[in-house]
């Protein structure tokens, strides 16, 4: 039920990083949180949405080089492309800013100063690997070598994809920078750390206080548990970003201030609607605020974004709602396959609705990540949208025209069937509340199905050929549409454009209050389609052009899938019959994956080899499989090779896979010809 005092909500999603354009998994966050907002809105409530685009970092300073640009050149062409496609997607921002403004200068340093005069920052040297040609330190991520362990050549300077090996840069066999390809240096720096540790009782209780889904207050428990370390949020020049005061050459690492870029956007918006900020963010504030983001990023959310509020006094969030990813038919979005779909492309070929209702129709409160089927897709607003509700309004509007000239009934034809479609808005309105959209879409669609069925069941169109019919006809054609216009007061939130089109016709707004009442002896327009159906063609076109080309691979880059030794120059080793005997191939079943913290490229796989027990192993294959994507795959492992303590812990055997290297990376598919603990000969 709507309280009688408008709630005061703030509400923000994740911010796009200014480097790069939007793709549909972009899409799924602030497609949930826009739904969210309208309902709230729709409800009454005073709802605010403010974003921004991410726009600093060493990545964008290094794209806008390439690009023979400045970096604020860069992250301007970003950010208008970004608000364009947003826009396409009907995303009703209040105020969309960007992370490079005077307002998020001001707030990043003044939380930076409160911080640091609260004790909260530490400051010592450090060393790491440097690119004398660039003159700048290099993250993990701009480094390369052949790995210390098993010698394979271009890994990264955190860990290996052949061997899942960990290790330091510095470890790495004749590193090279990727941006120069000079060799690294050494070098000292003093950098400033957030004492993030002396947080750690006040974010065991925040984590478990409701404000987060349970599942991630486990996993951010586990984090809390292991032990919290100190959080470096500096970086050196040159850097794209906020100079730190009174630390000259030092800079605010992005992730400082991009959380602060919420904060930034809304007093950016306060300045031009005359609100006050305080109101909002201040430690004793009365208002509602919310933060959706993606499971990627609840360490910065939930423990370092609550951390820093709490020493500068400042708010927390009362709740951050997290959402999982998106695949595409079932993979991973993939460029080669054409399901690599940016938000442009997709805008070209369909109707943003599409592809709101269909993620609304697959959305949960939970974490779960959303599979967008294409044919599942294509299938479900057809019926949906188009068959059922878009039909209802379409075959009553003609005989209300026709034997009425368009003025509905003064009475409805049943009132129990409309009485049940309002007792509906309570239970519809708490799941949209809930973020359980899905739940939501089933009760609405059940209205729709219910609506069609009684105007099929009074056969209308026999009706309307005897003369003593015709007020009859027009009742029940009026009940119709009196229901698609309360299906439609409930689909707003999702599709707000068609709710527009629906309110002209219906010549009526579309308020959603608790005094639902039927529009009786009301004048309607003319009807006009809604909505047309998704063509398939037009989705293949979406597809084929979101396809890119494989490169030709560069011969360097080949040596990646070839043995160590070759891959280092030397012959292949060659080994006696007698030493492959004892290698002890299993087929095993994946019966549970999990990200490993602090590791870019590693799984943590737990094998089952039937009744030989389950084996724990570190595979490497992070680039090519989500961990919720390989549970109950078959794979190859190396069973009896002696188990090795790792940095993550201790991995007992290897995984054997097909494939390059990087995202191309094959295991099997159960099959019922294999079985786990099934020995290969």
């Amino acid at each position: 039920m709507t309280s009688t005092k408008p709630r005061k909500i703030l509400v923000t999603s994740a911010l796009p990083y200014a480097n790069g354009s939007l793709h549909l998994g972009h899409l799924l966050e602030t497609i949930q949180t826009d739904i969210w907002v309208r309902f709230q809105q729709q409800r009454g409530n005073d709802c605010i949405y403010v974003c921004a685009d991410d726009a600093h970092g060493t990545a964008i300073m290094l794209t806008a080089e390439k690009n023979g640009i400045s970096a604020e050149q860069q992250i301007a062409n970003v950010q208008a492309e970004h608000e364009q496609d947003l826009a396409g997607f009907l995303i009703n921002f209040n105020n969309y800013h960007s992370t490079h403004s005077a307002e998020n200068k001001h707030y990043s340093e003044l939380i930076y100063k409160r911080l640091r005069d609260n004790g909260h920052i530490a400051s010592r040297e450090i060393t790491q690997l440097f690119d004398p040609e660039k003159e700048l330190f290099l993250a993990d991520r701009y480094i390369k070598g052949s790995c210390p362990k098993c010698k394979t050549a271009d890994q990264y300077g955190d860990n290996c994809e052949a061997c899942g090996a960990t290790y330091s840069p510095a470890d790495l066999i004749e590193p090279k920078s990727t941006i120069s390809g000079a060799t690294p240096i050494e070098k000292a720096s003093t950098h400033y750390f957030f004492k993030l540790p002396e947080f750690s009782e006040m974010l065991k209780t925040w984590t478990t206080s409701g404000r987060l889904q349970k599942e991630i207050a486990n996993k951010l428990g586990e984090w809390l548990e292991a032990g919290l370390q100190e959080w470096d949020i500096s970086r050196d020049a040159p850097y794209f970003g906020f100079e730190i005061p009174d630390a000259p050459g030092k800079y605010f690492y992005v992730w400082l201030d991009a959380p602060i870029g919420y904060m930034a956007s809304f007093q950016n918006y306060c300045d031009r609607a005359g609100l006050n900020f305080d109101d909002y963010w201040a430690e004793d504030a009365s208002t509602e605020l919310y933060h959706f983001i993606g499971k990627d990023i609840i360490n910065f959310h939930g423990l370092f974004w609550p951390a820093m509020l709490e020493s500068a006094g400042y708010r927390k969030p009362d709740a951050v709602y997290v959402h999982g990813f998106v695949t595409v038919n079932g993979q991973k979005m993939s460029k080669s396959r054409g399901t690599f779909i940016k938000a442009s492309t997709y805008l070209q070929h369909l109707d943003a609705e599409y592809l709101r209702y269909y993620y609304a129709a697959k959305l949960s409160a939970g974490v779960d990540d959303i599979d967008l089927n294409l044919e599942d897709f294509v299938q479900r607003v057809n019926s949906d949208l188009v068959g059922k509700v878009v039909n209802i309004a379409s075959r009553s509007a003609k005989f209300i025209s026709k034997g009425a000239a368009n003025v509905m009934s003064a009475k409805l034809a049943n009132e129990a069937l409309w009485q049940q479609a309002v007792a509906k808005s309570p239970v519809i309105a708490g799941f949209y509340e809930q973020r359980e959209y899905s739940k939501a879409i089933r009760e609405i669609m059940a209205l729709a199905d219910a609506t069609n069925e009684y105007f099929d069941s009074q056969e209308p169109w026999k009706l309307a050929k005897q003369e003593d019919q015709q007020q009859q006809v027009v009742a029940i054609a009026s009940l119709c549409i009196n229901l698609f216009r309360l299906i439609v007061i409930y689909l707003q939130p999702i599709v707000p454009a068609t709710g527009a089109k629906a309110a002209a016709f219906l010549n009526a707004e579309l308020n959603w209050n608790d005094d639902l009442q039927p529009l009786l002896n009301h004048q309607l327009n003319d009807f006009t389609p809604l909505m047309t159906r998704i063509e398939k063609d037009k989705v293949a076109a979406m597809v084929d052009a979101g396809k890119e080309a494989p490169a030709a691979k560069p011969a360097k880059k080949a040596k990646k899938s070839k043995p160590a030794a070759e891959a280092t120059g030397a012959k292949p080793e060659t080994i006696q019959f007698e030493d492959f005997a004892k290698v002890d191939l299993r087929v095993a079943e994946i019966i549970a994956a999990e990200h490993v913290e602090g590791a870019d490229k590693l799984l943590q796989l737990t094998l089952s080899l039937g009744e030989d027990g389950t084996k724990n192993v570190f595979a490497g294959i992070k680039a090519a499989y989500q961990p919720e994507d390989l549970v109950g795959k078959l794979t190859v492992m190396v069973a009896n090779l002696e188990p090795r303590k790792m940095k993550f812990g201790m991995s007992e055997g290897m995984v054997i896979a097909a494939g390059p290297g990087g995202a191309d990376i094959w295991l099997l598919e159960p099959d019922q010809g294999a079985k786990a603990g099934m020995k290969i000969k």
